[in-house]
């Protein structure tokens, strides 16, 4: 008697949603602005990409700090390496939430994959499980309008362990009533 799948567990970023092209749509307008309010030049595509690797560098599991003061944080760092004199934090904070509302207006739920997860929930419990820090995935999940599409959504930030760990897949399979190998 072989097994049939009863579940099927989805990833958020750059899976449902294109993350990473939204974060670099949310840079370009924070180059814009640099250039035409504040006339930065090539400064403008440095402290980005300065931004960006301290994006990738993010742990929060033992940090205290609350994501928008960590990210507000990395601006005004990234500014004041490339420009040098005194920390401007009204600036990086301008940075940081243009950037911000920006990267949540273009994480959308393409039609074909709300027509995926549309026909597929017909047959199958659906889960959303994304890692990361809970305020931001949050906003995410809020900004592409998917809770309906799932049965159930599990933010790793929310948990002890995130992905890959083998706990939060136990605690999916839990919420949602089936057996690891039938997911």
């Amino acid at each position: 008697m072989g097994l049939s799948v009863r579940a099927v567990f989805f990833d958020l970023d750059n899976t449902l949603i294109d993350t990473a092209g939204a974060s670099r749509k949310g840079m370009l307008e924070v180059i814009k602005l640099l250039q035409s309010k504040y006339h930065y030049k090539e400064e403008a595509e440095i402290i980005c990409d300065k931004v960006q690797v301290k994006l990738s560098k993010e742990c929060f599991r033992s940090s205290n700090v609350c994501i928008t003061d960590q990210r507000t944080s990395h601006w005004e760092e990234a500014i004041q390496e490339t420009k040098g004199g005194a920390a401007n934090r009204e600036l990086a904070e301008e940075c940081y939430f243009l950037w911000k509302s920006t990267r949540l207006q273009h994480m959308t739920l393409a039609e074909d994959v709300k027509a995926m997860l549309t026909e597929l929930r017909k047959d199958v419990c659906l889960l959303l499980l994304t890692n990361g820090d809970r305020q931001t995935q949050r906003e995410k999940i809020e900004a592409c309008a998917c809770q309906s599409y799932f049965d159930a959504i599990v933010v790793g930030g929310e948990q002890e362990e995130e992905k890959p760990a083998p706990s939060i897949f136990y605690y999916c399979c839990d919420l949602l009533g089936v057996q690891p190998r039938t997911v």
